[in-house]
């Protein structure tokens, strides 16, 4: 079984590692493996080429590969943690605390692209602090999860009145960041979105066992020894920071989760 399993995830890896390389090669312009190889060694390929590679489609590579892992980990942990297939990364408001941020942000018409940015990870952060408190007091998961679609849809109410009052210019740009895109996020910020979803991952990792005991049901999971709020606490931390820090970099593409 191990070695079925080992041998799935090489080639898992061996997948992903030839379909990043063919993400730099495809473009409207086309450029062969080789070239592409060379520009991430520092090998011999034209200048032209060299600059498309690693200043346009490197980055929007990079941030494909980490919004996936992180949409599909925080997906996987609000699936296992509500026992729903259809809870997804952003069942517990985290998108409409960070569309509320961003709305705050650019419908007022001073919102630059790092500052965007930060206003949908505060915006996220925001709704953890709120979630986290309800949870504190609360022990019922599904009342959680009921809570959050009822944030959700009020914080949505609160910026569907901020775009009817916003001017068209400022409103405009908030739609585009609803579209969601890989291509917005810029060298320096990815300085924040990768410790932010490697934080995210770490977290994940550590949330492994109580995950595996919380698939049996919260009761046996207290059973056998497992501290339900802090668990949920971790989890809900790593969900935020993981979907949060994609919401706030690449619009609100949460249903990746999903699947």
């Amino acid at each position: 079984m191990r070695s079925r399993s080992a041998i799935l995830f090489a080639t898992l890896a061996a997948l992903t590692l030839f379909l990043f390389l063919l993400d730099l090669a495809v473009g409207a312009v086309a450029v062969p493996l080789g070239d592409v190889w060379a520009a991430l060694t520092g090998g011999d390929c034209p200048r032209a080429t060299a600059k498309i590679i690693l200043n346009i489609r490197l980055i929007k590579a990079v941030v494909a590969l980490l919004a996936g892992a992180a949409l599909s980990v925080s997906g996987l942990q609000m699936q296992t943690l509500f026992r729903n297939p259809l809870a997804g990364p952003y069942v517990l408001g985290i998108s409409s605390g960070a569309s509320l941020g961003v709305a705050l942000v650019v419908l007022a018409g001073v919102g630059s692209s790092i500052g965007i940015a930060g206003a949908a990870w505060l915006g996220a952060a925001l709704v953890l602090v709120v979630i986290a408190a309800v949870g504190h007091r609360i022990k019922d998961i599904m009342v959680i999860l009921i809570l959050g679609m009822m944030f959700s849809s009020g914080v949505g109410a609160i910026v569907q009145i901020l775009q009817y009052l916003s001017k068209e210019e400022s409103l405009k740009a908030f739609v585009i960041w609803t579209m969601g895109s890989l291509g917005d996020v810029t060298f320096d910020q990815l300085a924040m979105l990768i410790p932010s979803i490697i934080a995210g991952l770490l977290l994940a990792v550590v949330t492994i066992k109580p995950l595996n005991l919380l698939l049996f049901g919260e009761e046996y999971a207290v059973t056998m020894g497992l501290n339900i709020r802090r668990s949920r606490g971790l989890l809900f931390l790593s969900t935020t920071l993981l979907a949060g820090t994609v919401t706030a970099f690449c619009g609100p593409i949460g249903f990746i989760g999903l699947a």
